[in-house]
């Protein structure tokens, strides 16, 4: 294929467009612009993503099928997996908490499997899947909300918890979810766009390279990853649809910085009684407490067990507060027609959306210790008000930064176009040369 009639990629972040190319084993494409990655070198076949989502499929059913834990008290043992800790959850009447977390962490994980083993199928024979376009649609919208990871995190964090008052023991879904969660971090390279360029490389769907031009300006589209050519002076937050997959295309996400004010400052509301209301009531025959999300920390560290109220206080703690702040920054500099300091801000964005999902983990550690602490008469523990609020501050925070769109700020040092500069390749540890994209 000549260099002309290589495939466009855009990047996200700076809407920067070049063209691409084949890279070398440990290589990975920086955009040279703001220095966001484009594409990573990848040596696995669509028939080794197709194993190891199988493998994830399955280890997701031991995981969820056989406890995580098991609580021993004067006799009496109590497991727990995912599933009972969700139920008891909804038997209690926290139902906004049992929504979130059984949508979190066990429906949409199983709806992104069977999603890619959908489409993995008759990608790896050289087969379009049918309903192709709407899956990789579903498959972009549900891979922010897949929290395995979170809960797994929260498992030990609540078997630390207890541990200081009742005999506590990992158990089989435990290792499950272990295994489970690095699988899903492979799977998670495994996003719609880089679908879409599987497909392309087995021939499955047509590749489309626009033309540049002074009456054109070149974006892509969100679902597929294709870049394609729209009026120059038409209205960035028009409706278009993609060349490809038909989906709807802006320039620009419309509306953009109301979108973000709004779900933002929702957010800055719910987080006052997450922080002030109890996250965990606890019943037991000495009498009953409740605990807000610094009474947890606090009580973890008096425990002695430093570490695990380090995490629990950077997941649930300072996490949420990095968010608020650092989506207000970007949306007041952005607001203030800001030009400085672009790169840093960029890897302040890409922050943001890494560390969205992990403010769950104090939600993910209530309802397993509801599970696990369920000894009718005994001990009882229950999420509060504070759980579902805080839950809630999560949510709207990842929509908020899913709202925000960064390439306004970069838009403001000029329009982009095809960069002539070469692509900044990197192999690890040594850093090796970029190659130009013609």
């Amino acid at each position: 294929m000549t260099a002309d009639r290589q495939p466009l990629i855009e990047c996200e972040h700076c809407a920067s467009i070049y063209r691409r190319h084949q890279l070398e084993p440990g290589e990975t494409a920086n955009c040279a612009r703001c220095g966001a990655t484009l594409w990573r070198y990848s040596g696995l076949t669509l028939s080794n993503w197709l194993a190891l989502a199988i493998s994830a499929l399955i280890v997701f059913g031991v995981a969820n099928a056989y406890p995580v834990a098991s609580m021993s008290v004067q006799g009496m043992v109590q497991q727990a997996s995912l599933l009972d800790a969700i139920s008891i959850t909804w038997r209690q009447g926290h139902w906004v908490v049992a929504v979130m977390t059984g949508l979190a962490g066990f429906g949409l994980p199983l709806l992104q499997l069977s999603v890619l083993l959908w489409v993995l199928g008759p990608l790896s024979q050289g087969r379009e899947p049918a309903g192709f376009h709407g899956a990789m649609r579903l498959l972009g919208l549900l891979r922010p909300w897949c929290m395995v990871p979170v809960f797994l995190l929260g498992v030990l964090v609540a078997v630390v918890k207890l541990a200081g008052m009742a005999a506590v023991s990992p158990g089989i879904g435990l290792g499950a979810f272990g295994v489970l969660t690095i699988l899903l971090t492979m799977l998670g390279r495994l996003s719609p766009h880089v679908i879409w360029r599987y497909a392309e490389s087995v021939d499955v769907v047509p590749v489309h390279v626009p033309e540049a031009g002074p009456d054109v300006v070149l974006t892509s589209c969100h679902v597929c990853g294709q870049v394609q050519a729209l009026p120059r002076d038409a209205d960035p937050e028009a409706h278009h649809h993609c060349v490809r997959c038909d989906a709807v295309v802006h320039l620009r996400k419309p509306d953009h910085r109301a979108r973000a004010w709004a779900l933002l400052l929702a957010a800055v509301v719910f987080y006052i009684p997450a922080n002030v209301l109890p996250v965990m009531q606890v019943s037991s025959v000495l009498g009953d407490s409740a605990h807000t999300i610094l009474g947890g920390v606090v009580e973890l560290w008096e425990m002695g067990s430093w570490d695990i109220a380090l995490i629990v206080f950077i997941a649930s703690v300072a996490v949420p507060l990095t968010k608020l702040l650092a989506l207000i920054l970007l949306l007041l500099t952005e607001q203030w027609r800001s030009t400085t300091n672009l790169r840093p801000r960029t890897r302040l964005y890409q922050m943001v959306e890494f560390i969205g999902q992990w403010s769950m983990l104090d939600v993910f550690v209530v309802i397993l210790l509801a599970a696990l602490a369920d000894f009718q008469g005994l001990m009882e523990i229950s999420a509060g008000a504070g759980a579902a609020a805080f839950g809630v501050v999560v949510i709207l925070t990842m929509l908020s930064a899913m709202s925000f769109d960064l390439r306004r700020s970069w838009d403001l040092e000029g329009q982009s176009e095809i960069e002539s500069a070469p692509v900044q390749a990197r192999r690890s540890p040594a850093q090796v040369a970029g190659k130009e994209m013609g």
